[in-house]
């Protein structure tokens, strides 16, 4: 019995301890308020930007092979993870390992971000890329796989990590690449 009411009193005193506790705490002021909800707006008016910039990224630059203006959304030192899980550092190899897509499959393309997210300095977007197999793929040592002339429509998802300069540092690439080769060979 007398370890019931050692209990009981433990478990008193913490309460009153907590909610001396939270008196204690003073309920933020008008002005701490209004700080806060222009830190968000602010916070929010640039994840809105960046997710602007990438549909501009994907519906105009990547589908249009317009690699002149992938500084818009791309540091310089920009990192950037492949979904085969290679990993590239640069613009320049960025920009050679986009375009050796379009080799084999010149009407590739990224129209729409049904998902588009952020938070703080990520983003987010889904999308799909599609285009058609209409020339050789180059697979090394000058050997080519011929075109089948099939379509491709896969579900693809970016990353992105911006920094100050309102350019991704960082982008994560994810899509199904084995799906990919199933709907442009011959099967």
């Amino acid at each position: 019995m007398k370890k019931l009411v050692f209990k009981g009193l433990a478990i008193a005193s913490f309460i009153a301890a907590l909610n001396t506790n939270a008196q204690a705490q003073k309920e933020p002021s008008k002005t701490e308020m209004v700080k806060e909800l222009k830190a968000i707006t602010a916070t929010n008016a640039i994840i809105a930007e960046n997710l602007k910039t990438f549909d501009t990224l994907d519906f105009t630059v990547f589908s249009n092979r317009d690699w002149t203006r992938l500084h818009e959304s791309h540091a310089k030192n920009i990192l950037v993870h492949f979904p085969d899980g290679h990993t590239e550092k640069g613009i320049e190899q960025h920009i050679k390992t986009l375009d050796a897509m379009f080799v084999y499959a010149p009407d590739t393309r990224i129209k729409e971000h049904p998902y588009r997210l952020g938070n703080g300095n990520i983003t987010a977007v889904m999308g799909y890329m599609e285009g058609t197999f209409t020339k050789p793929m180059p697979i090394g040592d000058g050997k080519f796989i011929q075109p089948t002339g099939k379509k491709f429509r896969l579900p693809m998802a970016t990353i992105g990590v911006w920094n100050k300069d309102g350019v991704m540092s960082e982008e994560y690439l994810f899509w199904d690449n084995k799906s990919y080769m199933d709907q442009i060979m011959n099967k």
